[in-house]
């Protein structure tokens, strides 16, 4: 297992960072819908189902809709984030009150229409986050590693209470605070490199440990449906390291938010 893990991570890394930091403009817009529509085919097994072509055909729908969505310019508007930030206060509701309230989400369409809030504005995240300048989305994606190994560690450390036992047993609230205590550096550091003013030095600290949190909803809500689909991973398309959406649950929450309180709240 662990020599599957080192093969895909050593061409996986240089492609994604190619795709991610390398591209622009359409070419870029492309990259990150093909990472968008394979966690869509993931998730239509999450979402309950199973024959490879009504997945098939629900994922054309997806690719359509994208479609429509960069023809139009929805790409780069901020309605799709707002959309973000009304389904992931659902999410957040879902994810406390599982399993009791599983009967407002369980059905497939349900899940599938769960599965258009969390997808679709991130690929506009991702969009717009390029657009105001690869730092920016350089550093969302540190501060949602930061946050996984400062949670890692503090978690096995002092982890004791438990975050959402029904969801994931192994997350602890010492470990989000952890996670937090890691991502306030990293906000810190990047407001220095950036010669960033006081009050826009406070904004980012501020911002990141709310993003922190809302990228730790991404990772349980994926949990909560592996966990009501009895499955381990979302699939196998990384040998070794699950699926696409186990690679990408926490960044479908932070990236999009990132976004929308970039362009509210920060502005730089």
């Amino acid at each position: 297992m662990l020599k599957q893990r080192v093969i895909t991570a050593v061409w996986l890394a240089p492609v994604v960072l190619v795709g991610l930091f390398g591209l622009q403009g359409e070419s870029y817009a492309l990259f990150t819908a093909f990472v968008m529509l394979l966690g869509a085919w993931e998730w239509t097994n999450l979402a309950g189902v199973t024959q490879p072509l009504r997945r098939a055909a629900l994922v054309a729908g997806c690719a359509v809709l994208m479609l429509v969505m960069w023809i139009s310019g929805a790409t780069h508007a901020q309605w799709p984030l707002w959309l973000a930030a009304a389904g992931w206060l659902l999410n957040l509701v879902w994810v406390t009150r599982y399993p009791g309230l599983a009967a407002q989400w369980h059905s497939t369409p349900g899940r599938l229409l769960m599965g258009l809030w969390v997808l679709l504005p991130c690929w506009v995240g991702f969009n717009i986050l390029r657009e105001t300048g690869a730092v920016w989305l350089l550093f969302v994606l540190l501060l949602v590693w930061s946050a996984d190994i400062g949670a890692y560690f503090a978690g096995r450390r002092w982890g004791k209470r438990k975050l959402a036992p029904r969801v994931s047993p192994g997350k602890s609230w010492e470990g989000v605070m952890g996670g937090m205590a890691a991502t306030a550096l990293l906000a810190i550091g990047f407001a220095f490199t950036l010669s960033l003013g006081l009050a826009e030095g406070v904004a980012l600290v501020a911002v990141t440990l709310l993003v922190t949190l809302i990228s730790v909803l991404g990772d349980l809500l994926e949990s909560m449906l592996k966990r009501y689909r009895d499955v381990k991973d979302s699939s196998q398309l990384l040998p070794g390291h699950g699926g696409v959406l186990d690679r990408i649950d926490s960044l479908t929450a932070a990236i999009p938010l990132f976004a929308l309180l970039y362009l509210q709240v920060l502005g730089l």
